[in-house]
Order: structure tokens, then C-alpha cells, then sequence
């Protein structure tokens, strides 16, 4: 019997990565402690009910009955085999990461952690973080990474509302600080994932997950940029792009939205970024124009639709707009770094009299998305609340928005989803 299955593997970070990985070590048979510090996500789980998109109530309950268990207290830590971090790693306000939640992690793990453990960080970082950063606080309890402790980095590859790839078939990428470390590694997730990709070391694996969002960060850039010229020059980019995608090789398909969003492909390339300019002090000049371009888009969103009533013989100022879709991806609730915000606040700035509708969100503040404090109920009634709008515009293609309710409205679709005399898109 091996220190992974004789005791219990601690997640530490219960959130939109954490909490679907552990599922599935249940459901392999592993003993699993969540271990937070938010006491209501604790009470909420022990209750029953989920606060992430994909993990149903029922699936709370099978856990539970498996006997999984949530905690505040960190002296559980001691009793583990595996202790997996999944720590959110945002950017601070001057855009450097902010490490602070994998410190006070690491820290904690100096003084919690016994001999024969495997430690995996897959909180996203910039390479070099698991070595330089994240082994010291580790280690400085004594027990030393080679010895005592297996080190390794696995970054998350969570996509929510993938109803094709999920934790356990979408392949595991594990570097370790030994090749011992990446061995043990590499068995433990091959007990609940389907395929494990052994990397060359942490850094490598560091480094996987920002090429990964950086390559889309810059390819979505590209299609905004040109949906912009396209417009101007009375291009169907939406056409070209269906057009494009019919060879079987050597493209694929990206297309422009109103902005980026969610917690990857904003934050992400911005990592490797900063790295750059701090080690080798010249800039990253690709993610940087990518940065430029995505974060544009709202301004540009904006325009169009001010142009769009124009065209009508109204002004923006005053008129009814209606927003559809306020999350950063179709078909979940998750708001994390939605364009929507950025783009409510340019047409609330322009003095538009801003409405939204969303089957997922009721009550949007973009105060806690890092707007200005400003509290909008959600329209209950999507048929009456188009009907009240002077113009709809489609920011997120839910469900509920692409299979007809929109037929014959007038639409300014974002999304390139829908079809029809009435609707101009992006």
C-alpha cells in the first residue's frame, strides 16, 4: 500500500479548479480532505450544495456519502500523503503576479507537512515559482524536497461548461523537481486521470500552461483586430473565418467577442509577461500588443452600438440598451474578468440607460468585478425587456439565446451566432 492510497490526499483550495479535481479522486476510491479558509464554502459543501457551475448538488452528495469532508483547519495536512494546491494567482494592480495565497499555503505546509509527502502546486504562476519560490516555504520545516518530500507543478486545465472535456479525460501535464518527483507525481494522477504527460521539470510544466492561453490570448487578438478593418471595409468576417476553417491543415479557428474573460487568457500571458521584463529587462512584445488589442474591444463594442442607434436617429445617451449575457463564457454563472463590465461602464459613462437579461445571474454589481459601484436587477421577462430596448446587444451566446428566442429582434450580435436581416455582427 502506498502513501497515496494509506492516507487521505488534502486539496487545499476548494474553488473552480480544486473542488472538480477532487471529485474525481473520489470517484477513483482516494480519501480526500478540501481544506479552505472561506468558512461559508465549508458549511455550504457539508450542506450539500455547490457555489461551482459544474458540480451538481447530487454530486456533493455522492462525495459526501464517500466520505469526503471539508475543513478550515490546517492540521489535517499532517495526516496526508498528497497535498494538491489550488490557490487562486491573480495579478496585483500594478500587474505583477500576486503570490500571496501560494505563500500563505507554502508557509503553512513548512509547519504542517510530515515525511513521505508528495506536494503538487497547480495554482497558475510564472516559471520558476514551484523551485524558487514555493520549495523554500516548503522546506522550512526541515523536511527537505528529495529526501522527505516530492515536489511537482501540474498546471489546472478546468474549461467550465465543457461538456466534452473534463478533469479526468483532458491529459495531465507534471513536472517535478526530481525525476523522482515527477514519477511519483505521475502515478498519483494516473489513479483518476486518463492520461498524464510527464515534462521535463517544473518549470517546463510552469511554462506549458502559459504558452497554452497565450497562444489564444494572441490568436483572439488577431481576429479582433480584423474584425475591425473587416467592418470598415464591408467585410463578412464572420464568412471569411467559416471559409478559412475548411482547410484541414495548418489553421484554426478564433473568433472576436467583445473583449476576453474568465480566469485564464486575461491573466495568464500577462505572467509570462512580466517575467520576461523582469528577468531578461526586454518586453514580450506579442502579448503586449495581444494585452493592447483584447483590452480595446469594449471601447470599440461601445461605439458600434452608439453608431448603431445613430443609425436609427437616436443618441446613446438616454436610450434603453440591453445587454444579453453578462458572463465571461456561455452557459455557466462565472463573472471572473467578464468584458461585459468594462463595456457597462463605457455605455453607463456615455449615459445610456443600461439594462441586462441573464438566465445565469440575477443581480449584477460590476463593483466585485472591478467596476464602479453600480447595482443592476436582471430583467426577469427577456421577450418584454427587448421589447422595451432601443437596441439589444448579444455579449454571451447562452442557450437560452441562440435557439430562436431571438428571431426577428433586432440584435447587434458580439457572437457571430446569429442569423438574419435584423442582426449586425461584430
Amino acid at each position: 500500500m502506498t502513501a497515496e492510497t494509506s492516507r487521505p490526499v488534502v486539496v487545499v483550495g476548494l474553488g473552480y479548479v480544486g473542488l472538480p479535481l477532487l471529485v474525481e479522486m473520489v470517484r477513483a476510491g482516494h480519501r480526500v480532505i478540501g481544506l479552505d479558509r472561506d468558512e461559508a464554502i465549508v458549511a455550504r459543501l457539508h450542506s450539500g450544495s455547490s457555489h461551482i457551475d459544474d458540480i451538481d448538488e447530487a454530486t456533493v452528495a455522492g462525495i459526501l456519502a464517500a466520505g469526503f469532508r471539508a475543513t478550515t483547519d490546517p492540521s489535517c495536512v499532517a495526516t496526508a500523503g498528497t497535498v494538491v494546491v489550488c490557490v487562486p494567482t491573480p495579478l496585483s494592480k500594478d500587474g505583477a503576479p500576486d503570490l500571496g495565497a501560494v505563500e500563505g499555503v507554502g508557509r503553512m505546509l513548512g509547519r504542517e507537512l510530515t515525511a513521505d509527502t508528495l506536494v503538487v502546486l497547480e495554482s497558475t504562476t510564472y516559471p520558476g515559482t514551484t523551485e524558487e519560490f514555493f520549495q523554500p516555504l516548503v522546506e522550512s520545516g526541515g523536511l527537505k524536497v528529495g529526501a522527505e518530500l516530492n515536489l511537482a507543478f501540474s498546471p489546472e486545465r478546468v474549461d467550465p461548461g465543457n461538456k466534452v472535456y473534463g478533469i479526468k479525460n483532458t491529459p495531465k501535464v507534471v513536472g517535478g523537481v526530481t525525476a523522482a518527483c515527477t514519477d511519483r507525481a505521475v502515478a498519483f494522477y494516473a489513479t483518476f486521470i486518463d492520461s498524464v504527460v510527464p515534462a521535463k521539470g517544473t518549470r517546463e510544466a510552469e511554462m506549458a500552461k502559459l504558452l497554452e492561453n497565450t497562444y489564444r490570448h494572441i490568436n483572439i487578438a488577431l481576429v479582433n483586430e480584423m474584425a475591425r478593418f473587416s467592418h470598415e471595409l464591408d467585410i463578412d468576417l464572420w464568412d471569411v473565418i467559416d471559409c478559412a476553417k475548411t482547410k484541414p491543415f495548418g489553421f484554426q479557428a478564433f473568433y472576436p467577442g467583445p473583449g476576453v474573460g474568465g480566469h485564464c487568457i486575461p491573466i495568464d500571458p500577462n505572467y509570462l509577461s512580466h517575467t520576461v521584463q523582469a528577468r531578461l529587462h526586454y518586453p514580450f512584445r506579442f502579448v503586449e500588443l495581444a494585452q493592447e488589442v483584447n483590452a480595446g474591444m469594449p471601447a470599440y463594442v461601445a461605439r458600434r452600438i452608439q453608431d448603431r442607434l445613430n443609425d436609427d436617429g437616436k443618441a446613446l445617451r438616454g436610450s434603453k440598451v440591453l445587454l444579453l449575457g453578462v458572463t465571461y463564457k456561455a452557459n455557466i454563472a462565472d463573472e471572473r474578468e467578464s468584458p461585459a463590465v468594462p463595456l457597462a461602464l463605457k455605455l453607463l459613462g456615455m449615459g445610456a440607460d443600461l439594462r441586462f437579461h441573464d438566465p445565469h445571474v440575477s443581480v449584477w454589481n460590476a463593483a466585485e468585478h472591478g467596476g464602479e459601484e453600480r447595482l443592476l436587477k436582471g430583467e426577469s421577462d427577456l421577450a418584454q425587456a427587448m421589447e422595451e430596448a432601443d437596441l439589444v446587444v448579444l455579449l454571451q451566446a447562452h442557450d437560452e439565446y441562440v435557439g430562436g428566442a431571438l428571431d426577428g429582434v433586432a440584435v447587434f450580435d458580439t457572437r457571430g451566432v446569429l442569423t438574419g436581416e435584423a442582426v449586425e455582427r461584430l
